[in-house]
């Protein structure tokens, strides 16, 4: 399972963009990040700044315009735990390498708002960013 949109603060359908594909595959769901001119999945501690709205067995060809939400720092997405998952609220971990769900690494742009051993919601905020000593 993907990301789904759990809520946003006002309770508002966020509007459509279409932006060019890289060639990927994409999935409902799927967290993106705009590289060279194109969406590409977000992975690890990227911060996503879109959420696809395309479902795609196949690659989209390189430029081909794919339905996007912008996501918005106060949507709350919805994604399976992970096993072994013990983060909290609060806590910051990383997106998986595909965009389509968490991983237990920290340090990302997830911020864990709620947990359980079958669901986690997350928000989008700023990475942290570990201080040079």
């Amino acid at each position: 399972m993907a990301f789904a949109i759990h809520s946003t603060d006002d309770g508002r359908v966020p509007g459509l963009e279409y932006l060019p594909a890289g060639g990927l595959t994409p999935k409902a769901g799927m967290l993106l990040k705009m590289t060279s001119g194109a969406l590409a999945a977000a992975a690890g501690a990227d911060k996503p700044l879109y959420f696809s709205m395309a479902q795609r067995e196949e690659a989209c060809e390189t430029g081909e315009l794919i339905p996007v939400i912008r996501v918005q720092e106060d949507m709350i997405l919805e994604t399976e735990t992970p096993s072994g998952f013990t983060a909290k609220a609060g806590d910051k971990v990383q997106l998986s390498t595909d965009g389509t769900g968490i991983v237990k690494t920290t340090g990302g742009a997830a911020e864990v708002v709620f947990t359980t051993a079958e669901k986690t919601r997350v928000r989008i905020v700023e990475k942290t960013v570990q201080a040079a000593t």
